[in-house]
C-alpha cells in the first residue's frame, strides 16, 4: 500500500505540471475575456498583475504549488470564489452521475455477458454481441442528443437537460453507461467462456451440484476477475466522457465546470478540475488492485 501510494506522487506532478503548461499554451487571455476587448491597456496590465499573470509560468507554477501544498486551490480568476468551493458544489453531481452509469452498465453488462457464454454460437449469443458491438460504436457526443431527441423530445418522458428533478440523471446516466456495458458484456462472455473449461468447473459439476450454483458460484467468481480490473479503468473513462456528457444534459458537474472553465480560460479552475479527475482515476485505479488481490488468493498470497 505504502508503495503504491508513494508512486502516485509523480504521477499527480506530472499531471500538474503538463496541465499548466498547455492550459497556458491555448490561445486566448483570460483578461480580454473578462474586460473586453475595447478595455485600455492601463486596465488590462492593471488586472493581469492584479491575477499574477504578469509573472513568469515558472513563478506561477511554484506559487501555485506552493498553496495547493496547503490544500488551497486558489481563486477562480473570472468569479473570485474560492475553487474548493466550487469543487465541492459541482463534485457530489458528477459522482452521482457515474456511480449511476456504473450500475446501470453492471445490470445491462454483467447478464448478457452470461447469457451469450452459456449459449455461445446460439441466437442470444449473437443478439448479445451485436448489442454490445453497436452500443460501443456509438460515441457519447453522439448517442446524448439521439436518446434526448427520443425520450424528451418526441414520447416526453424525461426531462431534456438540467437537474430539477429526480429523472433528470436517467438519460445522461444511460449515455455514459451504455458505452461501458457493452465492453462489461464481451469481456464476461470471453472470460466466462474461458473459465467454463477448467478443471475446478468440472469438478464442481461431477460433484453433482446444481448447475445454477455451478455456473453463480464458482465459474462467474473466476471469471469476474478480468472484469474487475476493467471497470475500475472504465472508471475513469466515465469521468472523461462526463465532460462531454454534462455539457450536452446542462448536467452541473465538474466536467461541465471544466469546459466552462476553459472557455474563459480560467486557469486555476482548470487544473483544479483536471487534478481532481486524475486523483480520482488514479484512487480507483489503487482500490482495484485491492479488490483484485482480495477476489485472487494467489495474488494475495505471491505479495
Amino acid at each position: 500500500m505504502i508503495k503504491r501510494l508513494l508512486a502516485v506522487l509523480p504521477v499527480v506532478f506530472g499531471v500538474l505540471l503538463l496541465t499548466f503548461l498547455l492550459v497556458h499554451l491555448v490561445p486566448g487571455d483570460p483578461v480580454e475575456v473578462m474586460l473586453g476587448e475595447s478595455a485600455s491597456m492601463a486596465d488590462r496590465s492593471q488586472l493581469r498583475a492584479e491575477l499574477g499573470l504578469d509573472q513568469p509560468l515558472t513563478r506561477q507554477f511554484a506559487d501555485y504549488l506552493a498553496k495547493l501544498s496547503h490544500g488551497d486551490f486558489g481563486r477562480s480568476i473570472h468569479s473570485h470564489s474560492e475553487i474548493s468551493a466550487l469543487l465541492a458544489e459541482r463534485i457530489p453531481a458528477t459522482a452521482r452521475l457515474a456511480l449511476s452509469a456504473l450500475l446501470i452498465a453492471l445490470c445491462i453488462g454483467l447478464p448478457l455477458g452470461v447469457v451469450a457464454a452459456l449459449q455461445a454460437g446460439k441466437w442470444p449469443d449473437g443478439i448479445a454481441t451485436l448489442s454490445s458491438l453497436t452500443l460501443s460504436a456509438m460515441p457519447h457526443f453522439w448517442l446524448g442528443p439521439l436518446l434526448m431527441l427520443v425520450f424528451a423530445l418526441w414520447l416526453g418522458w424525461l426531462p431534456v437537460s438540467g437537474m430539477e428533478s429526480t429523472a433528470s440523471i436517467v438519460l445522461p446516466a444511460l449515455t455514459l453507461g451504455f458505452g461501458l456495458a457493452a465492453i462489461l458484456t464481451r469481456m464476461t462472455r470471453a472470460s466466462l467462456l474461458e473459465v467454463l473449461h477448467e478443471d475446478f468447473v468440472r469438478t464442481a459439476r461431477a460433484k453433482g451440484l446444481p448447475e445454477r450454483t455451478v455456473i453463480l458460484r464458482h465459474a462467474l467468481r473466476a471469471a469476474l476477475l478480468p472484469v474487475v480490473t476493467v471497470v475500475g479503468l472504465q472508471l475513469g473513462s466515465l469521468l472523461a466522457g462526463a465532460v462531454i456528457t454534462e455539457t450536452v444534459f446542462g448536467w452541473d458537474g465538474i466536467g461541465r465546470l471544466l469546459v466552462e472553465s476553459i472557455e474563459k480560460r480560467d486557469y486555476p479552475v482548470t487544473q483544479a478540475c483536471v487534478l481532481v479527475i486524475a486523483l480520482t482515476y488514479v484512487a480507483v485505479n489503487l482500490v482495484t488492485d485491492l479488490v483484485y488481490q482480495r477476489l485472487d488468493p494467489r495474488i494475495r498470497y505471491a505479495t
